[in-house]
């Protein structure tokens, strides 16, 4: 079996999240991954708490105990190369809410070893700018 691309383990995992295939997606993490929330001050440690976190997320669960309801992430752009990457998407909340999501990612040996989210809700651009920017359907843009 050949060896993946650092790439190519990053956009995997990316895809894993999308289908909230949390098995899948933790193929990809080091058992000692760290991701962290710098806008809420969380930093969880190991794959086994991250899982957790995903797993019991509020309405997640749908009435009909479907579990890909409620928090819905579509990725729109990774970037980088070699052990630092970029991933640019939108997520969906339970509530319907959607906020734009940057993930600074960074592997070591073969796997993600730590994940930095930031994220951003949508807003209205103020009037004042209008005649210096170009007005394109809020979400479009990544």
């Amino acid at each position: 079996m050949t060896e993946m691309t650092n790439r190519a383990i990053v956009e995997s995992y990316a895809r894993a999240a999308e289908r909230n295939d949390f098995g899948e997606a933790d193929r990809f993490l080091a058992d000692d991954v760290l991701e962290e929330y710098p806008q809420s001050g969380e930093r969880i440690r190991g794959k086994a708490n991250r899982r957790a976190l995903f797993e019991n997320y509020p309405g997640r669960e749908s009435a009909s105990g479907s579990t890909n309801a409620g928090l819905n992430l579509k990725v729109l752009q990774i970037s980088g190369s070699g052990e630092e990457y970029t991933a640019v998407g939108i997520v969906t909340y339970p509530n319907g809410e959607r906020w734009h999501m940057v993930s600074l990612v960074a592997l070591r040996g073969g796997k993600i070893a730590k994940i930095t989210s930031f994220f951003a809700a949508p807003f209205e651009a103020p009037a004042w700018r209008e005649r210096y920017v170009e007005k394109v359907p809020a979400g479009s843009l990544a």
